[in-house]
């Protein structure tokens, strides 16, 4: 039995216009929400056919591509290559603006530590630990993260049925449990740099993500800038 979470309701919706640095823009519906069950203020972005708000009752629309992205400053906002996060951002907007769907940016910092635990973790991983090793050193789960609230976000917005881009069939298993029907698990393009090497081979290693090199490559010629596919050598430590 599928043990739904309360429903949780639009607070504000407000369009915003994006540009990235490598040119590309769009727009998206940018909402917030009240009654999400961990307090914090997680966002929805509609993109592609959902930047308007028109009723699904009188207008149909195809299942909408979906991206769970979790906060990261120093990825999203920085550039860092310590990971692959701000990369997978970018690659997001612009498959769900041309597809249509929704883009949760979620609270989620360090997979659920926090921003200074995840900088701590660093200092670990910098004397030998990989990511989820440093995350267990200080007390936390490998992966903190929970989407019972992603949930909400998604049945607030009249979605039961996602095509959910990601590498990581955790997210897939908890929607699924919380009442979400994913109809596919569309992977993400993989966004190596040598900074990054091991922490893609320790998720794929540890976190049972899938790395499928080429997959995103029909992101268009803004995205020219895009770290390349992992080298063989990576995939082979998967």
């Amino acid at each position: 039995m599928t043990d739904r979470p309360p429903a949780a309701t639009i607070r504000t919706e407000v369009m915003v216009p994006l540009s990235f640095a490598d040119g590309y823009g769009t727009v998206a519906r940018v909402l917030t929400f009240d009654g999400l069950v961990d307090g914090k203020e997680h966002i929805a972005m509609g993109l592609g056919d959902r930047v308007t708000s028109a009723d699904p009752a009188e207008v149909p629309l195809p299942v909408p591509l979906v991206r769970l992205h979790s906060e990261c400053l120093t990825g999203d906002v920085f550039g860092s290559e310590r990971c692959d996060c701000g990369p997978q951002m970018r690659e997001a907007v612009q498959r769900i603006a041309e597809q249509g769907g929704y883009l949760l940016y979620l609270r989620q910092e360090g997979r659920g530590i926090g921003l200074y635990s995840k900088l701590d973790a660093y200092a670990l991983q910098d004397v030998g630990l990989d990511t989820y090793e440093a995350n267990v050193a200080l007390g936390f789960r490998a992966d903190a993260r929970d989407y019972t609230a992603a949930v909400q976000m998604i049945e607030a917005l009249g979605v039961a049925t996602v095509a959910l881009l990601t590498n990581n069939p955790d997210k897939a298993d908890q929607l699924g449990r919380l009442g979400i029907t994913v109809t596919e698990r569309v992977p993400t393009a993989v966004h190596w740099s040598p900074a990054n090497a091991r922490y893609l081979a320790t998720k794929a290693s540890r976190g049972a993500h899938t790395f499928e090199p080429g997959a995103g490559d029909e992101i268009g010629p803004a995205d020219a800038g895009r770290p390349s596919a992992a080298p063989a050598h990576l995939r082979l430590q998967a």
